[in-house]
């Protein structure tokens, strides 16, 4: 699991390990790896962090190797970890775009390549990675993002194709705007003095009226890595309060 100190990352670390999971995450935050951890420890499960940066291909590789040497197999990787962009093609500088490709892309990348082949030896495995409703809709001042979400979509329908043989099932979700610290965060920092009004418009943004919940997202996470999915491979699943049936 990547990505696990808030948002959608941690309310699936605390999901799986609820459900017995042993989970192992990476996050770059120490102090947002330290809340997740008590979290689930406070809840008897068991968890171990890692601060590590997804974009490292060499720190990647290493922790993929410890984890499979301590916990004897790897059977499921999320890949949650990213980055947001705001801007069109015009705002979008170098930098920009590759801080969001070496995160969103690159960082999938880095742990798919270092988890898949414990997978293989091992006999099957589970790979769920994040993409986003923008994966499938253009919306408006998000060209960076939008293009690595979209690529995280095609790795996983290559990755699915490619594996299919070795037992190793590959989907993605795509969710819609889940109300997340990050969102508070940019409300606050963009819109201050109009912090309601701007809550209300982008949950207005989904048809069904509202912003998803991440536990809504860790509980179909938690179905397609579990056994019930097992005849479900390279689909994405939307998550998005309508926003791509209804545009």
């Amino acid at each position: 699991m990547t990505g696990g100190g808030s948002g959608i990352g941690q309310s699936i670390c605390v999901r799986f390990a609820r459900e017995g999971a042993r989970v192992a995450f990476l996050e770059v935050d120490p102090e947002k790896a330290a809340d997740t951890v008590k979290i689930i420890q406070d809840q008897g499960g068991r968890v171990e962090s890692f601060i590590c940066d997804v974009a490292n291909h060499e720190q990647v590789k290493k922790i993929m190797a410890g984890v499979a040497d301590k916990f004897g197999r790897i059977d499921i990787l999320v890949n949650n970890a990213g980055i947001a962009h705001i801007g069109n093609l015009e705002k979008t500088t170098e930098a920009d775009f590759e801080r969001v490709s070496s995160v969103n892309i690159k960082g999938v990348y880095n742990c798919m390549h270092g988890a898949i082949g414990y997978m293989v030896e091992q006999g099957g495995g589970v790979i769920l990675n994040l993409a986003s409703v923008v994966s499938k809709l253009g919306i408006e001042d998000r060209f960076a993002y939008s293009m690595s979400k979209g690529a995280v979509l095609t790795m996983t329908l290559s990755v699915a194709r490619d594996y299919i043989g070795k037992n190793i099932r590959c989907n993605c979700i795509c969710p819609g705007r889940v109300h997340t610290p990050f969102v508070d965060g940019y409300i606050r920092q963009n819109y201050p003095g109009k912090e309601e009004e701007m809550f209300q418009k982008l949950g207005a943004f989904q048809p069904i009226g509202r912003m998803g919940k991440p536990d809504e997202i860790a509980s179909l996470a938690l179905f397609l890595c579990s056994d019930e999915a097992s005849f479900i491979t390279g689909s994405a699943y939307d998550i998005d309060g309508g926003s791509t049936l209804l545009r």
